[in-house]
């Protein structure tokens, strides 16, 4: 039997999930598990509605809030528009990080230089965009030698190339929601995230996969079999108390970043 997923948390008006890598959130196929919401609905049982109050990307992992009734699903996205939740993600980096500390401040649009037509880049008329970070922990992994990948594409791409040997754990915090922010604020910091097949410097990695015709040496060039971003938090205020929900990254996350590690 297929397991739908890791609940967090439920009560009679929210569930709570951890969804896993590689799932999407809403349906793109009849296959009744092939989405997260299509799942929430088997689980609930039928006759169900309930209603994504968040979504992730299908390669980021983590934390998933869903609404059991209208009424929760409103109050719900009241709180996100009005930007009263908290969310913290865990994510790893190709590179060292040189600051312990940092926001990076880019506005973000539409990349039109860009063949995948959902994807976005810092640009200077863009839309305000900030994300918080801190260095959880740097480490090395071996890799080929001499290995080097491209820092992501930007508006104004940081200079040179990474080690691919070299990697580090960090914690962000969004102060804004732009669709895939923290993949691009962290390619425009010259730190793209380890798996990222559209920020990471050749978005031909992106079109292969969606296309289903990635190689054996595409996807050893990525490391991973999905991006290293996990949504790990969130905190919001709901019936008058304070409620967090955590939950730690999937097993490969784990072991590639080090299992003591104080982040997971």
């Amino acid at each position: 039997m297929t397991t739908l997923f890791e609940v967090v948390h439920e009560d009679a008006e929210l569930l709570v999930v951890n969804k896993p890598a590689g799932l999407v959130c809403h349906p793109t196929k009849t296959d009744e598990y092939s989405s997260l919401i299509s799942r929430a609905r088997l689980y609930l049982g039928p006759g169900t509605q309930p209603q994504l109050v968040n979504r992730l990307d299908r390669e980021t992992s983590g934390l998933t809030v869903l609404a059991k009734t209208p009424g929760a699903a409103r109050r719900l996205r009241v709180l996100w528009e009005t930007r009263r939740v908290r969310k913290e993600y865990v994510a790893i980096v190709h590179g060292h990080l040189r600051e312990p500390w940092g926001v990076i401040d880019a506005p973000l649009g539409k990349d039109v230089r860009s063949r995948v037509a959902i994807k976005d880049c810092v640009r200077s008329d863009g839309a305000p965009a900030q994300t918080e970070y801190w260095l959880v922990q740097k480490f090395e992994r071996s890799g080929p030698a001499g290995g080097q990948v491209q820092a992501g594409s930007t508006e104004e791409p940081p200079p040179g190339a990474l080690d691919r040997r070299l990697f580090s754990l960090v914690r962000l915090v969004p102060r804004t929601g732009r669709k895939h922010q923290l993949r691009i604020h962290l390619a425009h910091l010259g730190h793209p995230i380890v798996g990222d097949k559209l920020y990471g410097g050749d978005e031909e990695l992106y079109l292969a996969l969606v296309e289903n015709r990635l190689t054996p040496e595409q996807r050893k060039r990525l490391v991973l079999p999905y991006h290293a971003l996990h949504a790990a938090e969130i905190r919001f205020t709901w019936q008058g108390k304070e409620e967090v929900f955590r939950a730690g990254p999937e097993p490969w996350f784990v072991e590639f970043a080090g299992e003591t590690s104080p982040a997971i």
